[in-house]
């Protein structure tokens, strides 16, 4: 038997985005006027409705393009979101737990290495890596915006380097807090300090999923195989992405 966990949240507009969503409702009586008819035209006295949405590409639960990082990946142009292979998009998932590493601070390769050695798992080329931080508790607050940890360059290259494709986090973004890295550039001048793990991917392609949730409701660290395909929306540099863990159990 095939069971499947929902590793997404609901799009929706709350104070754990920092974009508004809108939703403009087309109702089952007002869509028969925009077809020219009456309601009474349709059986039960209702047409069919629809809603027109506002949002960026980056609310909810959703996947980066290497567009998003830089026009460049590896010296080629990088990918936009149509772009990305389906094959990056479903894998053995490898839940590492990162949820010591205290909000605002980084994940390092060190974090890694002992979540890894703590699953006793050895990372293979196409493995969906997801961070474990906890930060998916906040979500509906706006503590959620600023209250997680994130991943460093250095431990993004550990990653991709041993064929990872997709990285994803509970969180509202793979970096640090934005406060954090902004806070700590002004005060060492140092611009790696800026959304290090984002522009690692000017180096080598790599796709984040950020905004997963619901780690915990998966069984064990590995053992699941996770699909995250994303919205193709021509040319953009990210896209909505429903992830989903796949277990296949006796």
């Amino acid at each position: 038997m095939t069971r499947l966990i929902d590793l997404s949240v609901v799009t929706r507009h709350t104070p754990s985005e920092a974009t508004p969503v809108t939703v403009d409702l087309l109702d089952h009586r007002t869509g028969a006027t925009v077809l020219g008819l009456s309601p009474e035209d349709f059986p039960d006295g209702m047409a069919i409705s629809n809603e027109t949405v506002t949002l960026t590409t980056h609310t909810g639960t959703h996947m980066d393009a290497p567009l998003h990082y830089g026009p460049t990946s590896g010296g080629e142009p990088a990918k936009s979101i149509d772009q990305v292979p389906l094959e990056w998009c479903y894998g053995p998932g490898v839940r590492l737990d990162v949820r010591h590493v205290p909000a605002g601070e980084g994940i390092t390769v060190a974090h890694l290495r002992d979540a890894l050695a703590a699953i006793d798992h050895r990372l293979a080329p196409g493995d969906i890596v997801i961070l474990w931080t906890g930060a998916d508790e906040l979500w509906g607050t706006a503590a959620y915006l600023t209250t997680y940890p994130g991943l460093t360059g250095e431990g993004t290259a550990f990653l991709v380097e041993a064929g990872v494709r997709a990285i994803g986090i509970d969180a509202w973004g793979l970096d640090r807090p934005m406060q954090s890295m902004i806070e700590e550039y002004r005060r060492t001048g140092d611009k790696g300090a800026l959304w290090p793990a984002h522009i690692y991917g000017r180096t080598r392609e790599y796709l984040q999923l950020e905004k997963v949730a619901n780690l915990g409701a998966l069984p064990a660290p590995t053992g699941f195989t996770v699909a995250c395909f994303p919205v193709a929306v021509g040319g953009a540099g990210a896209g909505w992405t429903r992830v989903v863990g796949i277990l296949d159990e006796d």
